[in-house]
């Protein structure tokens, strides 16, 4: 982590703002990859010691994204069909979930089930546009399931920080800059430095940090990402019959990026909600 970063993370611990740890299953993970000496039931055993994860992992692996119809029984399966860098990326995801959902108030949940939808939906885009956007399907997961993470970062520190707003309202991300300015804090820097903590790769920082908008001055991967992520949310709030007060000022550039003609999206909508709908 830079130096600046570090200054930061802190800068947020001193104001009482607190960056959940990796759980030791995911360093100890990480670190046996880092090696080179493992294998898949070596690996296997490593996750399973953590239930809760192993669970949420079997949740994520039934994407459509990922599964393609097949049925994971068994974490061996999923190492092997999915490959250990797509197994690895999507523990991350799930151990971040989990490690900032254990407070049970509704709006946690209705958070990272929401999440757990945009991550889904951005898994199934990047899917099906890989060769305009070179992004991934665990890669944009891992970017859906984190990209509004400083939200429950700052709920957990400030039990007022959006008391009042549900994640399922369509003017959600909106609002968020409201509550930011209430309680002086960003939201999107805080999801960042989590981001960054929690060792993604530098164009997931990127695009967690600009979620909002298309950035012009980052990497390909990180606009390409972004484009996505806001693709995704736009979809999600279809499947839910909800507008989106955003998609008006940035659809056509979010649409060149990813690389759908603007007379074919309300068919692709139309595809991906359907496809993911029969997944569910």
């Amino acid at each position: 982590m830079q130096s600046e970063d570090q200054q930061a993370l802190e800068t947020l611990a001193a104001s009482g703002i607190r960056i959940p740890p990796q759980p030791r299953v995911l360093t100890e993970l990480r670190d046996k990859i880092a090696s080179g000496n493992y294998s898949v039931r070596s690996l296997s055993k490593i996750i399973a010691q953590d239930p809760g994860l192993v669970a949420l992992l079997f949740k994520a692996s039934r994407s459509p994204a990922f599964s393609r119809g097949r049925k994971f029984d068994q974490l061996d399966q999923i190492l092997q069909v999915l490959g250990v860098k797509q197994t690895y990326s999507l523990v991350q995801a799930a151990a971040l979930s989990a490690a900032t959902g254990k407070d049970k108030r509704k709006v946690f949940e209705q958070f990272w089930a929401r999440a757990g939808e945009v991550a889904g939906l951005a898994a199934m885009i990047a899917g099906d546009q890989v060769s305009v956007c070179n992004v991934f399907p665990e890669q944009a997961y891992m970017a859906g399931l984190f990209h509004q993470c400083g939200v429950p970062v700052l709920m957990l520190r400030f039990p007022d920080y959006c008391a009042k707003l549900s994640p399922d309202d369509p003017s959600f991300p909106v609002a968020l800059a409201e509550e930011d300015a209430r309680f002086n804090v960003d939201h999107r820097s805080v999801g960042y430095l989590v981001a960054r903590h929690w060792g993604l790769p530098d164009f997931v920082c990127t695009a967690i940090r600009y979620q909002e908008e298309v950035p012009d001055d980052a990497d390909g991967a990180a606009i390409s990402l972004v484009s996505i992520l806001q693709l995704a949310v736009q979809v999600h709030l279809h499947l839910h019959l909800l507008s989106n007060p955003l998609w008006e000022s940035r659809g056509d550039r979010v649409l060149e990026e990813v690389g759908i003609a603007a007379q074919d999206f309300d068919d692709y909508v139309d595809d991906l909600s359907e496809r993911f709908r029969s997944a569910a």
